[in-house]
């Protein structure tokens, strides 16, 4: 028992006592048997990630981020994919299968519509931004102030004619979020909003960002900023002007959001929103393993939205230093 409470940080315990058991354990390399803790407490010591795309540098930095906080609650992180709406419902419904004691879910696919589907028997925490109101714990992206701030910044730098690239927009999603920051920047700042300056693209990657850029200067449209929903988006965007002869940040001012490592060692460097992913990973966890250990019969606390923080990254893309 006086192992026991030394363990667990048990404040009846003599200092002098505690130091005699923790010299002992060094000495004998003792460790605690977490998968008999968690055994004997009805758990696994695993919790679930599902992220829509494993390959993506915004996920992978995500997961990494989660992957430390569990880490250092001695949980460990199982990791599915799921790519589309269908299998976004799968994780949820089949978690339990897997024997996870709580999941973390990074929805793109599910919407306000699928609230209901969220109600599941098990501990849940929902990333992103397409689930608000419940009825799980929410951890959002700081979506419409931070695209203010991105959109100011081009301003602040003397753009009167900021472009924005988006997804296609629907009822909550990054894209639209995103979307009403960018406008509440140019209304700030009484720049009056041209539909024209609204670019929708089918995928937020370098690709979609390369083509559109080069429409946009082939079509003879008038921008000298553009802010870019997505790192991806920006990097494909700097290709094309550089395609099309356009000078950055000389002649366009060009801004993204995530600040993925990639966007540090471009030429020329990409100026971008750093969301705190980090932050927002402690949160989620923190929430799951809070929701894992309420062991009341009676309802739990209401859920729980968070929204993280961000700075603004400015780098040679929007005139920073080199």
């Amino acid at each position: 028992m006086t192992v026991s409470n030394v363990i667990n940080d048990h404040p009846n315990v003599r200092p002098a006592t505690r130091e005699k058991v923790l010299e002992a354990m060094a000495r004998l390399d003792y460790r605690v048997n977490v998968a008999a803790r968690n055994l004997r407490k009805g758990r696994t010591g695993v919790i679930g990630l599902a992220v829509p795309e494993v390959g993506s540098a915004y996920y992978g930095r995500l997961a990494a981020g989660i992957i430390a906080a569990a880490e250092r609650r001695n949980l460990r992180v199982s990791i599915e994919q799921t790519a589309s709406r269908e299998n976004e419902l799968d994780a949820l419904s089949l978690s339990r299968n897997h024997q996870y004691d709580g999941l973390i879910l990074s929805a793109a696919g599910l919407s306000q519509a699928d609230a209901e589907r969220l109600k599941v028997d098990h501990p849940v925490v929902v990333l992103g931004d397409r689930i608000f109101g419940g009825p799980v714990d929410h951890v959002a992206m700081p979506n419409l102030e931070a695209a203010r701030a991105a959109t100011g910044h081009l301003i602040e730098r003397g753009c009167r004619r900021v472009a924005i690239l988006c997804g296609a927009l629907e009822e909550v999603d990054t894209s639209s979020l995103r979307l009403t920051g960018y406008r509440q920047a140019l209304e700030a700042a009484g720049l009056p909003a041209d539909p024209g300056l609204i670019q929708q693209v089918d995928r937020l990657g370098m690709r979609d960002g390369a083509e559109r850029a080069r429409e946009m200067t082939a079509s003879g449209l008038d921008f000298d900023g553009v802010f870019c929903v997505t790192d991806a988006l920006a990097m494909g965007v700097l290709r094309g002007l550089a395609d099309a002869g356009i000078g950055v940040p000389d002649q366009v001012k060009v801004i993204g959001f995530d600040n993925v490592p990639e966007s540090e060692f471009l030429v020329p460097s990409l100026s971008t929103i750093d969301p705190d992913h980090d932050g927002m990973a402690e949160r989620a966890v923190d929430l799951l393993i809070g929701r894992i250990e309420q062991t009341e019969p009676e309802p739990g606390p209401e859920h729980q939205d968070f929204v993280g923080g961000f700075s603004v990254v400015i780098r040679e893309s929007t005139g920073g230093p080199r």
